[in-house]
């Protein structure tokens, strides 16, 4: 949470005192970051091939640009909401996607998601994963 909440205050500091734009920024953070992987991977490989996915990187691109047009629109508590919330949603709807069933002790709001989606669900589905326990 610590790193988050730098890194948002550094983000925010470097397009409100400097002249850049937020898409310049971004650019600059993905090229960056990018060369950056490489080279540790490239020290770090000891022959193992190495991969990726487009896909990924599309997706990094998109919350990278998103959050660098809203540090420049945004009040800061808004953002650090919005991001906090993006973050718990994408977390939980990917575990829910890859077969994973929250229970009752893994987190009240996971819980309760889980909860919820069985309730609103048919009847076939509720029965297909009725191995959960809560």
């Amino acid at each position: 949470m610590v790193a988050f909440a730098a890194n948002s205050v550094l983000c925010r500091l470097a397009l409100a005192q400097s002249g850049i734009d937020p898409a310049s920024f971004t650019l600059i953070r993905i090229v960056s970051g990018a060369a950056m992987m490489a080279a540790i991977c490239a020290v770090a490989r000891a022959g193992r091939p190495s991969g990726g996915s487009w896909r990924a990187a599309l997706a990094l691109f998109s919350y990278a640009a998103a959050f660098s047009f809203a540090y420049v629109s945004l009040p800061a508590g808004v953002g650090a909401l919005l991001l906090f919330g993006a973050v718990q949603v994408t977390m939980v709807m990917t575990g829910i996607v890859r077969g994973e069933h929250p229970t009752a002790g893994s987190g009240s709001v996971s819980s309760w998601l889980w909860r919820a989606s069985q309730r609103w669900s048919p009847p076939a589905s509720r029965r297909r994963h009725s191995r959960a326990r809560f």
